[in-house]
């Protein structure tokens, strides 16, 4: 299961750049622009590392990481800087910071810390491919669904994927731009309605009543959240 990156990095190109990187390792990236951003992205949760510039606007790289901890969000941070100094790497690893990378830096050294911070950091797990909620019960390998009324139905593959995603984030946000990313890949159209009847398909099978939902929630301007 591909593993949730936010790049927090003022520099636009530089950002991108890590995203486009991050995704040819099979990451699916995120990048904001300022602190605050960083700090909000964050608490919808669902990320699984955070790559943090220092000299971030609105608040600074160091202040996002000392908000993060005292709200005790422990997911592991990558500290990057133009400063080298051991005044400053210090007071990273005392906020705990996970790693500390000044600038410039060798893009595939990063790229190893990534993946060093990653390994230390099991995956979300959905549990033996089976989920169950509400009276439902999917199998992942089967792609097969016993819904709550004692039928079974068979799920497509995109029916299964995005259960499976967003059952791995249950109780988080999941942007709208990255599930769409995640099911039709980065270079497919923008389709609202293909998601939409995706959506809306699983709600029909799956929930008591498709029109106040319990477990497949739009969150307005954002993305979706699975609730057991």
């Amino acid at each position: 299961m591909s593993r949730w990156i936010l790049v927090a990095e003022d520099e636009r190109a530089l950002g991108e750049m890590l995203c486009d990187n991050l995704a040819v390792e099979t990451y699916h990236a995120e990048h904001v622009l300022t602190g605050p951003k960083a700090l909000e992205r964050m608490a919808q949760g669902g990320i699984d590392l955070l790559i943090l510039d220092v000299m971030l606007p609105g608040c600074d790289g160091f202040e996002v990481l000392r908000q993060l901890r005292a709200r005790g969000d422990q997911t592991p941070v990558l500290v990057l800087s133009a400063r080298s100094s051991d005044r400053d790497r210090i007071r990273g690893l005392e906020l705990h910071a996970d790693d500390y990378l000044t600038k410039p830096f060798n893009l595939r050294e990063l790229l190893l810390r990534v993946d060093a911070l990653l390994r230390r950091r099991p995956p979300p797990t959905v549990g033996a491919d089976v989920l169950q909620f509400g009276g439902n019960e999917v199998d992942f390998r089967s792609m097969q669904a016993k819904c709550r009324d004692g039928g079974t139905v068979a799920l497509t593959a995109t029916e299964t994927k995005l259960l499976r995603l967003l059952a791995a984030h249950a109780g988080t946000v999941v942007l709208r731009k990255t599930v769409i990313e995640h099911l039709f890949g980065s270079t497919a159209p923008r389709t609202v309605r293909t998601l939409d009847n995706v959506v809306l398909r699983l709600r029909k099978l799956f929930e008591v009543d498709p029109g106040a939902p319990r477990h497949l929630i739009t969150v307005r301007g954002l993305g979706l959240r699975f609730d057991r």
